[in-house]
């Protein structure tokens, strides 16, 4: 760790959920950081230590590098290309409104500020993730823009960030992806500079893949419809299931122990949402249109709509139970983040169902742990409580949307004393069924009898 790698001085442009985890982890390894964002409010709070995003084990990473003076915060690109040679891109590739297509405003205007300044040799690495094509066309608009004549040399390096786990994943990473120039000088010296600073991951046993630009920019989407077909593939698995009246995780945990399929992502359920997974698998269908291959995605539709349908089911199910109306009930809502230990609400499946239910008539209140705020701010049609029970006060159903530890562990007594009628959906398949029932309630989940 104290090796070659800590001469390289790192910034990091873009500082939301990837890129904050970025610098404090890079950091922490000894590298000096400076972390970049046009948002000033966001770097105050960062440089005071104050995460604007939740996620487990990342706020003491922060305050101990800032701490050490190896981290700090920057609105200044001027600053950022006098002090980094090696530039991580971490902006957001959101979904276009009204289109499939990734919107890559954010990445062209970054690319665009920082290339004219950039006066000295160094390495642009793009972590984000991209339409296939993207760094080809950045790189000649690299070369077009910066000063340094040629000696700016793009790199892609996709993330595999999970959230609740990014720390982790930072820190010791299951495989490290690059894509390097055609130009064989160019792309030997990125692999140099890129296995200098992940050395001590490279120590570990990391496997470190060398791929040119197209193909390290199609493993991060490539993987992302995997994962979504492998949800989608168990959800729809759940909708025969109901018709049939079979149990949906008796069949899930039959197929896992295939060692050619596997238990992860394989949990039946309400669906995936958050900020990567559904936006990127429609702009790699967006892309594939683009490259006149679209039918070679076209069961990627199916699964985004098998993902929209359980959203659905959730919603007739509460239904169900409540004898076919919402109108004048009260329902309560447990959970909002689209995953637990995350605050992050885009595109979350549990506040699509509250909001759906709330639109039919019913009075709903939602409980998250960490996610209120931004729940708040997404729909403050909806009402929200300070904790499980105060959400569920009243309610004629309760809804588990969000599969956070303290729900899997309630107890049904504390809960069926606080509610109208003891009515439960279990929209994650995430608790005992028996041990419900038996406390007197009407236990109803997706895919099971």
């Amino acid at each position: 760790m104290e090796g070659v790698a800590l001469a390289h001085r790192l910034t990091v442009i873009g500082t939301g959920y990837l890129g904050a985890t970025h610098a404090a982890c890079m950091a922490d390894l000894g590298f000096e950081v400076l972390g970049l964002d046009t948002d000033k409010d966001k770097v105050d709070r960062l440089q005071a230590g104050d995460l604007p995003v939740y996620e487990p084990g990342l706020e003491p990473v922060l305050r101990r590098n800032l701490e050490s003076g190896r981290l700090r915060f920057t609105t200044s690109y001027d600053e950022a290309a006098d002090f980094g040679d090696v530039h991580f891109i971490c902006v957001g590739t959101p979904q276009k409104q009204g289109e499939y297509a990734a919107d890559l405003s954010y990445l062209d205007e970054a690319i665009g500020t920082l290339a004219p300044r950039l006066e000295r040799r160094c390495l642009v690495v793009g972590k984000s993730t991209v339409p296939v094509g993207t760094a080809r066309r950045l790189t000649e608009r690299l070369v077009r823009l910066a000063p340094a004549d040629g000696d700016v040399v793009l790199a892609w390096n996709p993330e595999f960030l999970r959230e609740g786990f990014a720390v982790q994943d930072t820190l010791h990473p299951d495989r490290i992806v690059i894509g390097v120039p055609d130009d064989p000088d160019d792309a030997a010296w990125a692999e140099q500079v890129l296995r200098e600073v992940y050395a001590p991951m490279i120590a570990e046993g990391c496997p470190f893949i060398v791929a040119d630009y197209p193909t390290a920019e199609l493993v991060k989407v490539a993987a992302n419809a995997f994962l979504a077909t492998k949800i989608s593939f168990i959800n729809a698995m759940a909708e025969v299931c109901e018709a049939a009246h079979a149990d949906v995780t008796k069949l899930s945990e039959a197929l896992s122990h295939d060692d050619r399929i596997g238990g992860k992502f394989l949990g039946p359920g309400l669906g995936f949402g958050g900020g990567c997974l559904p936006k990127d698998i429609r702009a790699f269908m967006a892309r594939a249109g683009e490259l006149g291959v679209d039918q070679a995605l076209s069961f990627l539709r199916e699964v985004d709509a098998i993902n929209q349908r359980r959203r659905i089911r959730m919603v007739d199910l509460a239904r169900e139970l409540l004898g076919g109306s919402f109108l004048g009930r009260t329902v309560g809502v447990l959970g909002a983040a689209f995953k637990p230990n995350s605050d992050d609400v885009r595109d979350s499946p549990a506040l699509d169902v509250a909001a759906n239910i709330r639109s039919q008539g019913a009075r709903v209140t939602v409980y998250d742990p960490q996610a209120l705020e931004n729940a708040r701010r997404a729909h403050p049609e909806l009402d929200y409580g300070p904790s499980a029970l105060e959400a569920a006060r009243g309610a004629h159903v309760v809804l588990l949307l969000t599969e956070w530890a303290e729900f899997r562990d309630m107890d049904p007594d504390a809960l069926g004393a606080v509610v109208a009628e003891k009515n439960i959906v279990d929209g994650r398949n995430a608790l005992d069924p028996d041990r419900w029932r038996n406390a007197g309630w009407t236990y109803r989940a997706l895919g099971r009898p």
